[in-house]
C-alpha cells in the first residue's frame, strides 16, 4: 500500500484532469457551433420546382438555390 496516494493520477489530479479536458472540449465545439451558425445566419434560400423533388434522391440540393 505504499503507492497510494490522494494526489495520484487515479485520484483528484486525475479527476480534475479530465474534467478540465471535457470542458474545454465543449467550450470548443460551443465556439466552433456558434461560429458556423453566424456563418450561415445570413444566407437565405428558395425552393424552385417543388413538384420534381422526390423524397429520398441525392438530387434534392440541386432544388434549393441561394437568394441573393
Amino acid at each position: 500500500m505504499e503507492g497510494r496516494s490522494i494526489f495520484s493520477i487515479h485520484g483528484i489530479t486525475g479527476m480534475l484532469i479530465a474534467t478540465v479536458l471535457l470542458l474545454s472540449i465543449l467550450a470548443g465545439l460551443t465556439v466552433w457551433g456558434l461560429g458556423v451558425q453566424q456563418a450561415n445566419s445570413g444566407k437565405f434560400y428558395t425552393v424552385e420546382k417543388e413538384k420534381e423533388i422526390k423524397m429520398f434522391s441525392t438530387e434534392n440540393a440541386a432544388h434549393r438555390v441561394e437568394v441573393k
